[in-house]
């Protein structure tokens, strides 16, 4: 991946959030936090920086059920510890190009030169997603391979903050979304690697993704590959089985029948025996059994125990004959 493409280069801070989180200044990486929440701080303000951020909000992201009463010196303690940590205090900002205001009874922050994983995978998903909108389809496949590529992970990895969840299913949706154009525009194009590898990416992000499983069973479909279509069939009914308590829907059934011999292609059945108790208002009618012919059993010619059990048999005649008629 170009640095032109990624907009990596030449920047004099530089932070991942997707995946692990680092952040690099002046070409060191930052590692060593003074207090628990001073890098929480730094990522918020990051994510909302050009914003003044007051202390209820800011107490409500980030010690969630307090109140921020004015003797909880909590983000007081967490910001002094960011200042050092960056050497961004407003009287000695020294050359990280970082600096936290206070201002309005809430925090700013303000980096120079900045680049940012999140910021430039934004960046190009959306300028592919309306490149392939627009019909571009080389600009759309060239910016959504960029940006998936920048999508080392889930945003912040390991923290489980509310306002973090939220980015995180975002960030998360606005990649799959790339992903499905990118599968789409492989299947057209009938480019089998690259199908398969954005298959692999989509469903690392998400292994319950219906969708790219009937991708991939309609890949090795087409080829004859029965074996793989079953496996990629099974696979995802058990993942959806196992992991959310659902099966399969139809459209994935259909798409089994149609990729594999008939009697290769057998799903369970969704089918629920109906019984009278499960109608309610109706009852099962009593089976009138027949009485046996006395004089047939008179005769021998058929005996009352099997009679009973059976009842009479439906009268029959060999072809071009008519049956006697019963005598009185």
């Amino acid at each position: 991946m170009t640095t032109a493409v990624t907009g990596i280069a030449r920047h004099a801070v530089r932070i991942r959030f997707l995946g692990d989180f680092e952040l690099t200044v002046n070409g060191a990486p930052v590692r060593r936090w003074r207090a628990g929440k001073a890098r929480g701080l730094f990522q918020y303000l990051v994510i909302h920086r050009g914003q003044t951020l007051t202390r209820d909000r800011l107490y409500e992201a980030l010690w969630p059920g307090s109140d921020g009463a004015a003797g909880d010196s909590s983000l007081k303690v967490a910001a002094h510890a960011l200042r050092r940590v960056l050497d961004a205090h407003p009287d000695g900002p020294g050359e990280s190009g970082i600096r936290l205001h206070y201002r309005d009874f809430g925090y700013a922050l303000d980096i120079a030169d900045l680049w940012s994983d999140v910021d430039r995978f934004q960046e190009l998903a959306h300028t592919g997603l309306r490149a392939a909108a627009s019909g571009d389809r080389p600009l759309a496949r060239e910016r959504l391979r960029s940006a998936v590529a920048l999508y080392h992970g889930e945003f912040l990895r390991g923290e489980r903050a509310d306002w973090v969840a939220e980015h995180r299913e975002y960030l998360r949706s606005l990649a799959l979304r790339a992903l499905d154009v990118l599968r789409a525009d492989a299947a057209e194009r009938e480019d089998f690697p690259d199908l398969i590898e954005v298959c692999r990416r989509t469903l690392g992000i998400d292994r319950h993704h219906e969708e790219t499983y009937r991708a991939l069973m309609t890949a090795h479909g087409v080829r004859g590959e029965h074996a793989c279509v079953r496996r990629w069939y099974e696979l995802c009914a058990r993942r959806l089985r196992d992991d959310l308590a659902v099966a399969p829907s139809r459209e994935t059934d259909r798409l089994l029948h149609a990729m594999l011999p008939a009697r290769t292609a057998a799903v369970p059945q969704r089918t629920v025996p109906v019984t009278a108790a499960a109608l309610p208002g109706l009852r099962p009618r009593a089976v009138r059994r027949a009485r046996p012919d006395g004089r047939a059993v008179a005769l021998g010619l058929v005996a009352p125990t099997a009679r009973l059990r059976a009842g009479p048999p439906p009268p029959t005649a060999a072809p071009g004959l008519v049956p006697p008629a019963r005598t009185q």
